[in-house]
C-alpha cells in the first residue's frame, strides 16, 4: 500500500475534488487540517494550511502544494474519463499524449497538485 501526502489550500475543496471526481473515499477527517481518502491500495494524506506537515521548516521554506512530483491512476477508457472531467470544470496540464507504455494526461486538484491519469497500451 501506498501513502502519498499533498499539501492542499483547502481541505474540504480537495476531499470534494478526490472523492466526486477522481473515484476516492473519504476513510477520516480531522476538521479542516487534514484529512485521509482512499482509491484501491493508494491513500492519499490531505494536509491544509493548519496540518502540521504545512509548518514553516527551519530554513523558512514554506511547504506548499503544486510542482510536478505525481502519482498515476488508471483507467480502461481515458478519453471518455477526460471527456467527462473536463466537463466538470477539471483543469489540465496538457493534451493526452500517447508513448510506447500507454496514454497519459496530467490534472490539477483545487490546489494545483498534479494527478497524472494513465491507460496502458
Amino acid at each position: 500500500m501506498a501513502y502519498v501526502r499533498y499539501i492542499v489550500d483547502d481541505v474540504e475543496e480537495a476531499i470534494a475534488f478526490y472523492v466526486s471526481k477522481l473515484g476516492f473515499e473519504l476513510e477520516q477527517q480531522y476538521g479542516p487540517a487534514f484529512a485521509i481518502v482512499v482509491r484501491g491500495d493508494l491513500t492519499l494524506w490531505l494536509a491544509g494550511p493548519k496540518a502540521s506537515a504545512s509548518r514553516p521548516m527551519p530554513d523558512g521554506a514554506i511547504p506548499s502544494p503544486g510542482g510536478w512530483s505525481r502519482f498515476a491512476l488508471i483507467f480502461d477508457d481515458l478519453e471518455s474519463f477526460v471527456s467527462k472531467l473536463k466537463n466538470d470544470g477539471v483543469k489540465f496540464r496538457n493534451d493526452i499524449v500517447e508513448g510506447p507504455g500507454g496514454k497519459q494526461i496530467l490534472c490539477n486538484d483545487p490546489s494545483g497538485n498534479v494527478v497524472e491519469l494513465f491507460q496502458p497500451a
